[in-house]
């Protein structure tokens, strides 16, 4: 299957497939003026996207975590249906950003409607590998916006350059009362005596669509943990919509063995069953 050049890539924009160079909102737009949107990212492989239900259920919830009005859910498949078919690769980064719309400087939103973007990018097989760090900054999860997952990253941008010049590929956070929470892009599981464990969404965690199928698929418990679990968890890996499952084998300069045995079985099981489904 071709590979679009970004010269030859379609993305929609409300309403309608454009080349890419093309491809323009407002500069007033409230997402970009003040991050007032939210997004989705989805894998697609061959041309299907992966756990498509799941992520519009998602959006939703985020739009109206925002204000935001319900995204048209048909509307969004059509769309990513159009960018599928126009841009063929074998693995892709599909993103759905809905903001809300043309609106004038400043928090109030305006009256011209919602902008609606679809795009897809390549991407590669992750490694089944990685290195993390932890760093300072803590999430908030009493924040209005805990959980939603909104175009404001930019204190993941911080915190993911942080990682990359420590020669790692993610940065976890604790929240305002220490507890482990999560990746700037990612969730997180330990394993400790055999249980495997991730943070309860109340730390402020998203709500990852990878995370809760290895939840219900790996039989994991939800709990409070210390960020300290990092330094004494027998095994560590993330979860994310382009990792899948993804032992971690350093975090800051504590060496782990890995991929351990609950993490290679989820490894597995999570492969062998979006496999079977692609929309779980």
């Amino acid at each position: 299957m071709q590979r679009p050049t970004h010269d030859d890539s379609t993305i929609w924009v409300n309403g309608a497939l454009v080349a890419t160079g093309d491809a323009s909102v407002s500069v007033l737009d409230h997402g970009l003026t003040v991050g007032d949107g939210v997004f989705e990212t989805m894998k697609a492989a061959d041309g299907r996207a992966f756990a498509l239900t799941r992520h519009l259920e998602r959006l939703t919830r985020s739009a109206r975590g925002l204000g935001l009005p319900d995204p048209d859910h048909d509307l969004v498949r059509d769309a990513c249906e159009q960018v599928l078919r126009a841009n063929p690769m074998p693995l892709g980064r599909l993103r759905v950003t809905y903001t809300g719309g043309t609106s004038p400087l400043g928090s109030e939103r305006g009256d011209a409607g919602t902008s609606l973007v679809v795009a897809l990018g390549s991407s590669t097989r992750r490694a089944d590998t990685t290195a993390v760090i932890t760093v300072p900054w803590r999430r908030n999860e009493h924040s209005a916006v805990a959980g939603l997952k909104t175009t404001s990253y930019a204190e993941n941008v911080v915190a993911l350059a942080a990682a990359h010049r420590e020669g790692a590929t993610e940065a976890l956070l604790a929240n305002t009362a220490g507890q482990l929470c999560e990746g700037t892009g990612s969730n997180v599981f330990v394993v400790l005596g055999g249980r495997l464990i991730t943070p309860t969404l109340a730390s402020g965690c998203l709500a990852g669509i990878t995370r809760q199928l290895v939840v219900d698929w790996c039989d994991a418990e939800e709990a409070d943990l210390p960020q300290s679990v990092l330094r004494e968890a027998d095994e560590i890996f993330l979860t994310s919509t382009l990792r899948d499952v993804q032992a971690v084998t350093r975090v800051d300069d504590r060496e782990l063995a890995g991929p351990g045995p609950v993490t290679t079985k989820a490894m597995t099981l999570f492969a062998e069953l979006s496999g079977n489904d692609l929309d779980p």
